[in-house]
């Protein structure tokens, strides 16, 4: 196991373009404990010395240690001594994944492309106590040339046409930006692929994908997600093959990364660890009650929600055989929280209170957040998909967001975003402190 080392990137005195992190935690793994040491004396005696001034070789050792471009960038906007370290692409483009081959995964594809995507929430630089202050939650995805699209954090909603005061730059100089989650969606291809062309492709079963970095330029990497027969499939650069996990009776529901492994729960609650396709471990007993489980990371800890779910129609429809699901659609009337036990007993336990935290259920990534960070909000909620799908786009100033919807734990109640405004904000229209800068 690597020793890890949390590194505060907090205001840098004297640096030629200082950035308030605000106390930023940010914990990278590092492979020498001489490192360790060595930095963690320079944070303890030196918190008001020129941290410009830090030798290269340290930083440059620090650097390599990054595991997302996000976390270069944020390395790079200190100052320019360390911006000179580390070039801007140190990390495979988002939208570079390589082509990933069939091999009898799937019968109606060529084969599939990986692209991933970041939520993050982007702090206001004005006082908290300030009207209009709040946070904003926003996901970004790169494309394969490079440009950056933004959408909702909960789906694959893209904010399409932005305000036409909409800033074409966010500078993190300004802007205290933290990364809460990312995720990795599967897309199929139905032609072969001669360019670098990557239109007419769909979601891979609209399932969720775990994907591990396993070197640091990305060239080498696994996933596994959950195929349409329900079981796990894995794919490993290096085999340059998928395998299918025969291993659960039950089907699976969701997957994720935990610590750096793969965890799996199936339709009961039983979750695994993923170490390879020979080797599954059971780490939870099952919990049946509920119609789908997901997996969250909250504070360091496993939790596992369990989603109740009914069979919805909508009002005045005509019936169209050419799309039946926009008729019927699930739609949630409760849910239950548990944690796993840290003691080794394979016992999930009740959580009937989340405190500060809130949990965000979205299409193909989930992710917890503190309330305290985000103003005016409150915890002890889960946000989540829910309803009819909405359109696919927002308009301008307008937020179509139908399908979010927020569960109390206190009360058990769940209501729509549209009722509860200081939610709302977190996600549509952009704050005024990002359309106030678009001029300067």
């Amino acid at each position: 196991m690597l020793p890890i080392l949390t590194i505060p990137l907090n205001a840098i005195d004297r640096c030629q373009k200082p950035i308030k992190w605000d106390f930023i935690t940010h914990t990278v793994s590092v492979s020498s404990l001489a490192i360790f040491v060595l930095t963690f004396q320079i944070l303890i005696k030196s918190s008001m010395a020129d941290w410009s001034l830090l030798p290269k070789d340290l930083l440059y050792l620090i650097a390599q240690c990054f595991e997302t471009p996000f976390d270069t960038m944020r390395f790079r906007s200190v100052c320019s001594s360390w911006r000179s370290v580390v070039s801007p692409r140190r990390h495979r483009s988002p939208g570079r994944f390589p082509f990933l081959p069939n091999h009898g995964i799937s019968d109606t594809t060529w084969g599939f492309y990986l692209t991933k995507r970041s939520v993050f929430r982007i702090g206001s630089p004005m006082d908290r106590s300030t009207a209009h202050s709040n946070d904003w939650l926003i996901k970004v995805e790169e494309d394969v040339y490079g440009r950056n699209k933004l959408a909702n954090p909960l789906s694959k909603s893209s904010y399409t046409p932005l305000p036409k005061n909409f800033p074409k730059v966010l500078d993190l100089l300004i802007f205290p930006a933290f990364e809460l989650c990312q995720e990795f969606v599967l897309h199929y291809l139905n032609f072969w692929p001669v360019s670098n062309r990557t239109g007419d492709a769909s979601d891979l079963y609209r399932e969720k994908v775990a994907y591990k970095c396993l070197n640091y330029d990305g060239s080498e990497f696994v996933l596994i997600t959950i195929h349409v027969s329900g079981k796990l499939a894995m794919f490993k650069s290096g085999d340059g093959r998928w395998s299918m996990i025969p291993h659960s009776v039950l089907p699976y529901d969701d997957v994720m990364l935990f610590k750096g492994e793969f965890y799996a729960v199936d339709n009961s609650g039983a979750t695994f660890l993923v170490e390879s396709q020979d080797k599954i471990t059971l780490v939870a007993e099952p919990v049946f009650g509920g119609d789908k489980k997901i997996l969250v990371e909250s504070n360091g800890e496993l939790f596992l929600v369990d989603m109740y779910l009914t069979i919805d129609s909508k009002e005045n429809f005509v019936l169209d055989d050419k799309n039946p699901e926009s008729i019927l659609h699930e739609k949630t009337v409760g849910f239950k929280v548990f944690k796993l036990r840290d003691d080794g007993s394979k016992k999930w336990i009740v959580v009937r209170d989340l405190g500060d935290t809130i949990l965000f259920l979205g299409e193909n990534c989930s992710f917890s957040a503190s309330a305290s960070g985000l103003s005016r909000c409150k915890g002890n909620c889960i946000v989540f998909i829910d309803g009819f799908p909405c359109p696919c786009e927002e308009d301008d100033g307008e937020f179509k967001g139908s399908d979010i919807a927020i569960f109390c734990l206190e009360d058990g109640s769940i209501s729509p975003l549209s009722r509860h405004a200081e939610y709302s904000l977190l996600f549509w229209p952009p704050p005024h402190w990002i359309t106030s800068m678009s001029g300067s």
